[in-house]
């Protein structure tokens, strides 16, 4: 089987990894940067090219698309789409992932557990915002933002106002969502493959932090799930309509609450606390799925 892993850069373990699976399994993979890549857009043979080569005869594509290139990546994803090469996680599943609020609308929509979150863009009462949401402790999220950045525990009234008016100030759209402190600066980061969890970790903020983002200085370690949560887990994911995802759990007083379903999660942190061949479980997939052509979402936006 021929495989395009989409990576801005070869040398990330993720990438590497997934490389070294295909290949062991007598694949052929190529890394492919999205962003060098131009596409013809036409009914009759629609195609990609790459450094003046047509990217003809690839049986299936891994994305591996960075949150700053999600517009163009999910375009050359979409074109691979349409020149009938199965993806791993189709374009349409990954474009709902990245958009926070309507990944959460989703999930709500479908009665999945979610801390009580509240959107706002200007609002002239940012005192009823705060009140909509339980009051402090707070957390207020940058919607754009990822792996922790732009995410801010305001402990005090007086400091989620403050917040909240400075965001507005950049005319950014805003979450405010209720802080679970029962959660202990943890999360649960569940790897899910298909209708299955194959792998989970627990990521422990450092001391005098509260997000558990592995690059903000988060540790992994083993965890056991509940059955509640390893449902919830597979359900995010489909409701999303991700064949692979990191959906990321806390643990609160009413059960387990769905914070992000992440469309690309790395293997690093997980495949070294589990001890698992994630990645080679990735390629297992695929070889299942490719032949038959089976998708989620069937270009359903």
């Amino acid at each position: 089987m021929k495989i395009a892993i989409l990576s801005r850069d070869s040398t990330l373990y993720s990438t590497r990894r997934l490389v070294a699976a295909a290949r062991e399994r007598g694949h052929e993979a190529r890394v492919i940067d999205v962003l060098r890549c131009y596409m013809n857009v036409t009914s009759h043979k629609p195609s990609i090219h790459y450094k003046g080569e047509d990217l003809a005869g690839f049986d299936a594509v891994i994305p591996r698309i960075g949150a700053s290139v999600t517009f163009y990546g999910t375009a050359v994803l979409r074109q691979f789409e349409m020149m009938g090469v199965y993806p791993l996680n189709e374009s349409v599943a990954i474009t709902r992932a990245r958009d926070k609020l309507r990944s959460l609308q989703l999930l709500s929509r479908k009665g999945i557990g979610l801390p009580v979150t509240g959107f706002a863009h200007a609002p002239d009462d940012v005192e009823d915002l705060i009140k909509m949401v339980g009051g402090a402790p707070l957390v207020i999220k940058l919607l754009e933002g990822t792996q922790g950045i732009g995410v801010v525990l305001a402990e005090t009234h007086k400091a989620a106002e403050s917040v909240i008016e400075a965001f507005m100030g950049l005319r950014a759209n805003i979450l405010a969502q209720e802080y679970i402190q029962e959660a202990g600066g943890a999360d649960i980061r569940c790897f899910v493959i298909g209708e299955k969890v194959v792998a989970a970790m627990k990521r422990q903020a450092k001391d005098g932090e509260f997000r558990s983002n592995l690059h903000r200085g988060g540790t992994p370690s083993l965890v056991r799930i509940t059955p509640e949560e390893r449902s919830t887990a597979v359900r995010a994911a489909r409701i999303i309509g991700l064949n692979v995802a990191g959906v990321d759990i806390l643990r609160s007083n009413h059960g387990p609450v769905v914070m992000e379903v992440n469309s690309s999660p790395g293997l690093e942190g997980i495949e070294r606390a589990t001890g698992k061949d994630i990645a080679g479980m990735m390629i297992g997939f695929v070889e299942k799925n490719a032949a038959t052509g089976t998708t989620r979402t069937k270009g359903k936006g």
